[in-house]
């Protein structure tokens, strides 16, 4: 049974979504009216999913030209893992990192929307300077106060992911599944509050899968996710080979390809528009599957 939730604004703080469900930053479009596909590059050498590694400037742009060909509207670029157990990555070195490959693949692909993974509001500023087109902050402005204004200034989309804690223990609380849908759209309401008195609607909501909560918790937020977006707000989904899927299946992350699949397709079905993934091919292959089955069951195909 789902958690019926209300989704009406709190004295009008929170701005709706755009009408026409699009995002827009510079020059660039991004029509959400349908699901798009989020291409993960790990600029990391400890990234949880070792195949996804890039160890040179040209690992990186044959990899990114791979993914555009193969279907992805946006292109994510971390520099600093937040697996459990990660190491600590210090600001200069996050930015060495980034600032290159992100410089280049903008010259390279420029029609590209670029994304950039960090909840540090310094990194965030100088990634939108050379060429970032989104803010993906895992903290949802929770780990960096200055964060939020930045966004706000900058009118920048940004992704807003449910967490709970701090970065030292971020994997140690556990949400449980009967609980947690009212805990992700609480924390989405309060957050996306302090957000619309900046005078930004710009926002993805991501549900943080495999961040603070149970095996089953992750599994009831892919049935909920139509009932956690205040506002009207996209929800990027990210469960690519994650341990949610392995944990399940007993199966290693280079494994989970098939899990990821199946979890992408329940995820479209119950209202995703992003789909955050490694392997983009067989990401956009199911969105344009379940594009055509929706259509089709609306209309008559021939």
């Amino acid at each position: 049974m789902s958690q019926e939730i209300p989704t009406d604004k709190i004295a009008g703080k929170i701005k709706d979504f755009s009408a026409d469900r699009k995002l827009r930053y510079g020059n660039k479009i991004l029509d959400l009216n349908r699901p798009v596909v989020m291409g993960i590059l790990n600029l990391t050498p400890d990234s949880f999913y070792a195949a996804s590694r890039l160890d040179s400037q040209e690992a990186i742009i044959e990899s990114a030209g791979k993914m555009i060909s193969e279907g992805a509207a946006i292109l994510d670029l971390g520099a600093m893992s937040t697996r459990p157990g990660a190491g600590f990555v210090s600001e200069n070195e996050e930015i060495d990192r980034l600032i290159r490959p992100l410089e280049n693949l903008q010259k390279q692909f420029p029609e590209t929307w670029f994304s950039v993974d960090t909840y540090r509001a310094s990194v965030a500023k100088i990634a939108i300077e050379n060429g970032a087109s989104i803010i993906n902050d895992i903290s949802g402005g929770t780990f960096d106060e200055a964060m939020f204004p930045l966004i706000g200034s900058k009118n920048i989309p940004y992704v807003l992911m449910h967490i709970a804690g701090q970065q030292h223990d971020m994997h140690q609380h556990k949400i449980s599944s009967h609980e947690v849908v009212k805990v992700v759209h609480q924390f989405f309401k309060t957050q996306l509050e302090k957000l619309g008195t900046l005078n930004t609607n710009q926002i993805i909501l991501d549900p943080g899968f495999g961040f603070s909560k149970t095996l089953a918790a992750n599994y009831r937020l892919i049935s909920e996710i139509q009932h956690i977006s205040p506002g009207g707000f996209p929800i990027l989904v990210g469960v690519s080979r994650k341990r949610m899927i392995q944990n399940v299946l007993q199966l290693k992350s280079e494994e989970s390809l098939n899990g990821t699949t199946v979890l992408n397709t329940l995820a479209l079905e119950n209202g995703a528009s992003i789909l955050r993934v490694h392997d983009v091919k067989e990401a956009d292959e199911c969105v344009r599957l379940w594009n055509f089955y929706r259509e089709a069951s609306e209309s008559e195909i021939e």
